[in-house]
Formats: C-alpha cells, structure tokens, sequence
C-alpha cells in the first residue's frame, strides 16, 4: 500500500508532521497493519518548510514482517520505508525528526534501526526513549531509508536501583552495560538525574528481576536520599556498551550471532540436537579442553579424594616438553611438597594448572602411555570421532577435536556430578598438608567468576596455535545449552563470543522470546 502526501508550504515557515496512522478502511485492514504483538504504531517525520528548495512528495509504506532482524532485538512496530519526491533540492543542514510510538509500556532498551539493503543488515541510530510518553525519537537526514523500532529483552533501562558502598564516587553497577560505560539515571519520582560511570557488574536479575541497576552511595545521593533505600528510576545511555563482558557495541546488527571463533557450535545436551554452528566440525588443537577429558578418565579409577599425593619435579617437566619453564600455567610447587587428590583436581580445573593434571596421571595407577591411551578410547566411546590426544594437558598442539565433537565430550564428562560441582568454582584455597602454606585459586573463565548466567559447567583454553577456547554447559528451563567456541581472537573475545551464543542459544530454545 502506498500514501501520498503533499508538504503544505506555508509563509510562516510552520514545520509539517507528516504521521502515518490506520487508514480509515475497515476493522479487517487495521488487523493487517497491527504488529505480531497486535500493536498499532503511529510514524512521524517532521522536518521545517525550508528544509527543500522544490515542491515534494513523501510516499510512506508499513511492512509487518521486516527482513533480517537481528538475533537480539525484538520489533517494537512494523518497518516503514519512506521517500520524498525532488530529494536533490534537500538541504542536509536542517535534519528531520522522526517520532515512532509504541503503544504497550516496555521497559527494555530501544532504538531505531536503519535497513541497509546492500549489506541485508540493520543500523542503530542514536534514539532517545521517552516511555512516559511511549515514543522514541531521532533524527536523520536520509530522504529516503527503511526503519523500524527494536527493543533488547536483556537489557532493563526501566526499573529499581538500590546503592551501595563501593569507590565512593559517581559510579553504578550494572547487569546489562558493560564496565566503562556511561550513564544517565533518572529518579521517576523527582525527574532528578545523575550521570555514572559503570565500574561493576550487578544486580543480579535472578534475584532481583525489576532492578535496572545500582548506584554508588554517592551518586545516589545525588537524586535521593539513601533513606529511601530503593527507588523508581530510568536509564538513559550515554556512551554505553550492551553486556558486561562485550567489548565494543556493533554498528551493524545481524540476524545471527557475529563471532571471532573460528569455529563454535550451540548444542541441546538432552537430545545432542546441533542448534546452531560455524564451522562445527572442523578440527583445530583444543588446548586446555583436554582437561575436562583427562581428569574425567581419572575420575574413573575411583580414586580416593583425601589421599595425600607428594609432588614430584617430574609432573612439570613433562609439561616442559611443549613450553618453556614460564609459559606454563601451573600449581606453585616444589618436590616433596604434599598435597591430596581433591587440591589436585581443584587446581587442574579451575586453575588449569598443567603440572596437576601430570600429578593425577601419576597416582592413577596407570602409565602414562595407558593414561592417554584410555582418553582417546573414552571420547570415541562417547561418540566424539575426530579427537585425538598425545598427551593429557592440552599443551600439545597436536592435541585436536571440533566444537561438534567437544560437545558431545561434554555431555559425557559432565555425567560425573563432580565435575559440575569443581568447573563451576569461583574461587578455592586450600592448605598444603603439614605446613601452613595455603593456595588460592581462581576460576579462568570470566563467566564463571561474574555468575551473569546459570553455567553448570566450563572450561577455558588457549594456545598460540589454538587460539582461546571455551566450553560453558548452561542450564535452561527447557533443558542445558552446551556452548563450544574454538580460536577467539582475545581473551574478552572469548567470553563475549561464547555470552552471545548462549544468549542465542536461549533463543533457539524459547527461553527468551
């Protein structure tokens, strides 16, 4: 359908609103244009009378089902693309306004999205939200683009905030922007408004699902008592990046996860149903993912946990024939020291400490050569073909596997309750037996140690030839994801791109609409 509307000149220069509502056809008509919601939403381009050197048209059209959403966002309205007639005779230095209403009260991040039809992608435009009013608004100086209003279902800018006492200064912390971001918080009772700086990640949503964030006691004061405790407030970003651990916001949005790995895969654990995959099944050495294997076959000796091991030099001089002394992540001990099985394990898997996985192989009454032998028979029981290990560390490049094949690895390893209980440990000390030498030990992956997401089991690994590994198996209402990316470009790569697969995941199951 297709409406014309002529610009009314006027001598006082008035500014012309053109708006784009139902027309006056008939109830059947209106149902067709409302959104998959069953919203109807009203468009407006305004723009002043000189704004053209010539007569113009502007011909608008509604489009319920636009092309190549992205993944993230949810539509908010349907597309409209507009034109105007004689748009050489624009003169860019008087932007228009755009004003796009919704008409259901929506507490989540918005903005309006530009189509671009030679890359089939969407681009975000600087929108502000005005939910008192429903409406968003921007500006452009396009005469001609296709646009639609996307809301983020992740990210609460609507909500409660609580303070707390932390760095003492204009600063938040936030479950949805990433630190560093900037931000405008509005207190809803008073229209007062401070502006922070993200410097932590909370609350956590699983407790408290209406908190949008929480400020430091400083900036609280600014805009309420601290009295007040807990308060009404909305969130305007600045400068802000969406999720903690996202290290730069995209200017294109696309309809699938965009990711550094060279290979990943999103499996459902409880049918091994691939959900989603790049490159999944291509091999590549899967560096400290090997641990996850050799501590599961020693696992299956039955071993006792509280037997004292002595450390020998020769644990980590195994690891020295693929590295250097230095490059090695290890356990900081010296021959002769005591420890037991279980410190072992803790230290193998949250640490990833490489001469404690050679320590295991020692004690688990197996040669070496056995030891690696029964890894390798063991995942291709599993069903994992095309993983091979010379080695029981992941130090080896030659040690090699694929998403696809690591996924369903994980789905064997993680039958052992245990190893659930050790891969998700955000922390661990221990006391070396018969001394008063004590070792902590933190988890390597990131989104273990914040607890953004419901991860009942993980491992991280990286080697030069590898690149960054990760494994998360995260538990859904609709049953576990099990998330494998393979050669990240980065640490924060890493994380990110194994957090938008699980998000994505989510998706794919209908946990997240």
């Amino acid at each position: 359908m297709r409406i014309n509307y002529k610009k009314l000149l006027s001598a006082l220069g008035i500014f012309l609103f053109l708006a784009v509502q139902t027309p006056i056809l008939s109830i059947a008509r209106a149902a067709e244009l409302a959104t998959p919601t069953g919203e109807l939403n009203d468009f407006q381009l305004s723009y002043a009378a000189e704004a053209f050197g010539a007569t113009t048209n502007l011909s608008v059209n509604f489009n319920n089902t636009p092309p190549n959403l992205p993944w993230q966002w949810q539509a908010l309205t349907p597309s409209y693309e507009y034109s105007f007639t004689n748009a050489a005779y624009y003169d860019p230095s008087r932007p228009m306004s755009i004003k796009i209403s919704y008409n259901k009260t929506n507490n989540y991040y918005k903005q309006i999205f530009s189509y671009d039809a030679a890359s089939n992608t969407w681009r975000p435009l600087p929108t502000k939200d005005n939910p008192a009013g429903n409406y968003v608004t921007a500006t452009t100086t396009a005469t001609a683009d296709h646009l639609v209003l996307l809301t983020n279902p992740d990210t609460l800018v609507v909500g409660r905030a609580s303070w707390y006492k932390y760095k003492g200064g204009l600063f938040a912390a936030s479950p949805d922007f990433a630190k560093g971001s900037k931000l405008r918080v509005y207190n809803l009772a008073n229209n007062k408004f401070v502006d922070v700086t993200v410097n932590d990640w909370g609350p956590d949503r699983a407790k408290y699902p209406d908190r949008a964030i929480d400020l430091d006691q400083e900036a609280f004061k600014k805009i309420a008592l601290a009295s007040d405790g807990v308060i009404n407030v909305r969130v305007e970003p600045l400068t802000a990046t969406i999720l903690q651990t996202t290290t730069k916001t995209p200017t294109v949005q696309n309809a699938e996860p965009t990711i550094t790995a060279k290979s990943a895969v999103i499996m459902s654990e409880k049918d091994g149903t691939i959900l989603w995959g790049k490159n999944a099944t291509s091999t590549s050495p899967l560096a400290s993912l090997t641990k996850l294997v050799a501590v599961r076959v020693f696992l299956d000796t039955k071993p006792d946990l509280k037997k004292v091991v002595t450390y020998k030099i020769q644990d980590e001089n195994y690891n020295y024939e693929y590295c250097r002394p230095g490059e090695s992540a290890k356990l900081s001990i010296k021959a002769g020291e005591k420890l037991t099985v279980e410190n072992l394990i803790y230290a193998a898997l949250v640490g990833s400490a490489n001469n404690a996985v050679e320590s295991l192989v020692r004690v688990s009454g197996l040669t070496r050569a056995d030891f690696v032998k029964k890894m390798n028979s063991s995942v291709k029981k599993w069903g994992a073909t095309s993983t091979t290990f010379i080695e029981p560390t992941g130090l080896s490049p030659d040690n090699v596997s694929s998403p696809a094949d690591y996924a369903i690895i994980t789905k064997a390893v993680f039958t052992n309750s245990l190893m659930k209980k050790v891969t998700t440990t955000k922390k661990y000390t221990f006391k070396m037996v018969g001394t008063k030498k004590y070792h902590t030990i933190k988890n390597t992956d990131q989104l273990v140690r914040d607890g953004t997401y419901p991860i009942i089991g993980s491992k991280t690994g990286y080697l030069v030839e590898a690149g960054h590994c990760l494994m998360t198996r995260v538990q859904t209402p609709k049953g576990n994801l099990i998330v494998v990316n393979f050669g990240s470009k980065s640490t924060a790569d890493n994380t990110a791109d194994n957090e938008q697969l699980i998000r994505y995941g989510e998706r794919l199951l209908g946990v997240k609409p």
